[in-house]
């Protein structure tokens, strides 16, 4: 049964973003530096290392889940996250006239409308969930099943962080694995309990 996967790369203090993040500067300044750890998939030997294996894990997710304002600073990927998956973009406006274009794009205007038809698009595969908003939205609706924090040693110190606008209800969460990555990243997966 496929499960909705929050993958986030964060840093030590809490952020995903840099401060100044929009079109054109997606991650903020300084943002990039959360993605350093991902090794490039054209290389022959990423497999060979935990990053690597990482990230063929979330490349093989079946269906994408982001928020407008993860989508848009991306460039909306192009149209295609990753292999021709359908992407769910959570939006209370509708698409704009280029990702319309885009046949892998559908934009919905519930959390738990979009998990349950990108879990459906999926099949027996994972939702990737991506965004800040998404995740807190998909927490408070019961719709996230699982996360995976990709914890970079790095102090960002400002920016925008993963969990500032969670309510005051304790979410409890099972640790199911922990690997220690190459550049000190470790990676954390936790499974939400309910």
């Amino acid at each position: 049964m496929s499960a909705t996967v929050l993958y986030m790369s964060m840093s030590l203090d809490g952020f995903i973003a840099g401060p100044n993040e929009g079109p054109g500067n997606g991650l903020g300044d300084g943002g990039h530096r959360l993605h350093e750890w991902c090794p490039p998939r054209a290389d022959p030997d990423h497999r060979a290392a935990v990053n690597g294996r990482v990230v063929d894990e979330f490349m093989a997710t079946g269906a994408v889940v982001a928020g407008r304002g993860t989508f848009e600073p991306a460039g909306g990927w192009g149209g295609d996250h990753h292999d021709g998956v359908p992407i769910f973009v959570l939006s209370r406006r509708g698409a704009d006239r280029e990702s319309r274009q885009w046949p892998l794009v559908s934009y919905v205007d519930d959390v738990t409308t979009a998990m349950r038809e990108a879990k459906r698009a999926a099949g027996d595969r994972n939702v990737l969930v991506h965004g800040a908003g998404t995740a807190q939205l998909a927490l408070a609706a019961g719709v996230l099943d699982e996360l995976e924090i990709h914890l970079i040693p790095v102090l960002l110190g400002q920016g925008r962080r993963l969990f500032d606008n969670l309510g005051p209800e304790h979410i409890e969460l099972e640790r199911t694995r922990v690997l220690e990555g190459e550049g000190g990243v470790n990676h954390l997966h936790y499974r939400v309990r309910r």
